[in-house]
């Protein structure tokens, strides 16, 4: 598969935004650019390759940080409510969570691409046009929240900058152990 730049959707959302909104989306934007950047001209085989003792592969990362990115804007509308009680989460609801991570059969690298594509221009339409950053919801129950706690929009925002920045880490880690292929450098 041919890498290629993320599509036009994160720039025009990002020149309608300006100030702090145009800021984070660019941040997030190059973020997103970096984690696709790691599975450029692999095959799909090779996407689902786990390379270190982890369970992740590259594929299975984008997969997470769409459904991350989808939950978070999902958590921005429409509150705790969108992302279920994970206190009371049972073994085959973590099971299912976890296919999130790994290319399953009869997925591809360009589907996967295809919807995190999506998600994105989700998250920046909301973005560019949510009416107020400071707006807060509570925090779904798990077990790593504090109880009680409420986050922003911009806060929401820059947690997902935050965990894309990270498993785009986790990424430039497995696309060396793959084929020796570097982000930058």
């Amino acid at each position: 598969m041919t890498f290629t730049q993320p599509t036009t959707h994160n720039a025009a959302h990002t020149s309608v935004a300006t100030g702090e909104r145009a800021d984070l989306l660019a941040m997030l934007a190059k973020q997103r650019h970096m984690l696709r950047l790691t599975t450029r001209d692999l095959t799909d085989e090779q996407a689902g390759l786990r390379t270190t003792a982890s369970e992740l592969c590259l594929g299975g990362l984008i997969k997470h940080v769409t459904s991350v990115e989808r939950s978070w804007a999902d958590f921005i509308v429409d509150g705790p409510s969108s992302m279920g009680d994970f206190t009371a989460m049972t073994e085959a609801d973590w099971a299912r969570r976890a296919d999130d991570f790994r290319m399953l059969p009869g997925e591809t690298l360009a589907g996967v691409l295809d919807g995190y594509s999506e998600a994105a221009r989700r998250t920046d339409e909301l973005v560019a046009t949510l009416s107020d950053l400071d707006a807060t919801q509570p925090l779904p129950k798990a077990p790593w929240f504090e109880s009680d706690e409420r986050w922003s929009a911009r806060r929401v925002l820059m947690h997902v900058i935050s965990e894309t920045a990270q498993h785009s880490g986790h990424a430039d880690i497995i696309r060396e152990s793959l084929d020796g292929a570097k982000s930058m450098g």
